[in-house]
């Protein structure tokens, strides 16, 4: 059976409900899927996973949330060959820099060898249900990726 691990940064519970729409979609698709909030996690446990997946917001003017920093440098020193990623996450379209920390760590996967399974979904604040099928399908295409 594949896996995926779902980490994740939320300070208003948007991106947390992002994660568990796309923690949900995995299920249904016969994934076995862990989730966890970033601080509790070594970005080292992505090297147990087919599919690793990231959902973050961005804090203020493009900053990555604090809590999430460190996972963020550790996932650079890592060879993730042969594992699929991909990133969501929740911003507001106030900020000149929406969602820059999901682009972030798109580029840092790529940096790690890692397969991009999808494009990245940004959602505006909370998921509406035009991002949840956005979601759903971003789950299609990374489980079309599994070989």
């Amino acid at each position: 059976m594949a896996t995926a691990k779902i980490v994740y940064a939320s300070m208003t519970g948007n991106t947390e409900e992002i994660a568990d729409i796309v923690c949900e979609a995995l299920e249904n698709k016969g994934i076995e899927v862990e989730m966890d909030e970033c601080t509790s996690v070594d970005a080292e446990d992505f090297l147990d996973f087919d599919i690793n997946i990231v959902a973050t917001y961005t804090y203020g003017d493009g900053e990555l949330p604090d809590e999430i920093v460190d996972f963020y440098e550790d996932l650079q020193d890592l060879d993730l060959s042969g594992k699929i990623y991909g990133v969501v996450g929740s911003g507001d379209t106030f900020y000149d820099e929406f969602c820059k920390s999901v682009d972030d760590f798109d580029a840092a996967f790529a940096e790690c060898n890692a397969t991009k399974g999808s494009e990245s979904v940004k959602v505006d604040l909370a998921a509406e249900e035009d991002d949840i099928v956005a979601l759903e399908n971003f789950v299609d295409e990374l489980t079309s990726k599994l070989a």
